[in-house]
């Protein structure tokens, strides 16, 4: 009688560090990633395996980045039925931020997800690109936006809805002073970010809606204006301070809101 021939136990990656004793220590690293009781069945089941996938990357470091991707469907499916639209989940995510269901913050640790995705699709990014520990951070992102997504309409949403019948001129002035007492963030003066100087990037687009609030932009004044938010846009995924992701994705808010009357058509 032939007997089976044992397959030989996996072991762990060298890559991964030292992130657990052992395999079992895991379960502390995960702890944290608790799938919200509200989630449907289709979410509960990305969230899940995004998790196991961090679990498993004990043995294999590329399923820390396969993780962070793949949890991405969960949110995009819980946004797109949140907001009631169809839209990339780039927009998404700014939208959600925009009108006060997701925190600015957390929009930008998930947009750096989102990012990291687009790179992989492109080949810019391996699946290399994380390691466990950093992918737990992000996906950790997506349970915290997702368990706030899945909450039923609060008060301060309801007045955050209500602000859309608030005159463009009012919300842009309101987001400018919070502008002036936000610090620029620290260790960032003199950094560049793809290419994009990000103090000069903040000095131009302060000037440009400054402009905008005190009689207007001219027609250069708004592409001006136009270019910015699209290297705003490029950056803010890329930047890797939770405060200072913060500071630039609540610029660009308040870029898109300056330059609202005037909207390219592909934007329409």
């Amino acid at each position: 009688m032939n007997h089976p021939i044992p397959r030989p136990l996996p072991v762990p990656d060298p890559r991964a560090g030292d992130i657990a004793p052992d395999y079992a220590g895991m379960d502390a690293l995960l702890a944290g990633l608790v799938v919200p009781r509200q989630a449907s069945m289709y979410v509960m089941s990305a969230l899940e395996t995004s998790r196991e996938l961090i679990r498993h990357s004990y043995y294999r470091y590329e399923f820390a980045t396969v993780a962070v991707t793949h949890s991405l469907f969960a949110l995009e499916h819980v946004l797109t039925e949140r907001l009631g639209v169809e839209a990339p989940l780039q927009g998404l995510i700014e939208r959600a931020a925009d009108t006060g269901l997701i925190p600015a913050e957390l929009a930008a640790g998930l947009d750096r997800s989102r990012s990291l995705r687009d790179g992989l699709a492109r080949g810019t990014a391996s699946s290399a690109a994380l390691r466990p520990l950093m992918a737990v951070v992000m996906v950790r992102a997506v349970f915290d936006a997702v368990s706030l997504l899945l909450r039923p309409p609060s008060a301060a949403e309801a007045t955050a809805a209500e602000e859309n019948g608030t005159p463009r001129e009012e919300r842009l002035a309101g987001l400018w002073e919070e502008h002036l007492r936000a610090p620029y963030p620290d260790g960032f003066r003199g950094v560049g970010i793809a290419g994009v100087e990000l103090i000069l990037l903040d000095a131009d687009t302060a000037g440009l809606v400054l402009t905008e609030l005190n009689g207007g932009l001219d027609d250069r004044g708004v592409a001006s204006l136009w270019s910015c938010i699209a290297q705003l846009d490029k950056v803010v995924p890329l930047i890797d301070s939770q405060y200072c992701a913060s500071y630039f994705a609540k610029l660009r808010t308040m870029a898109k809101l300056a330059a609202a009357r005037d909207v390219p058509a592909a934007e329409i």
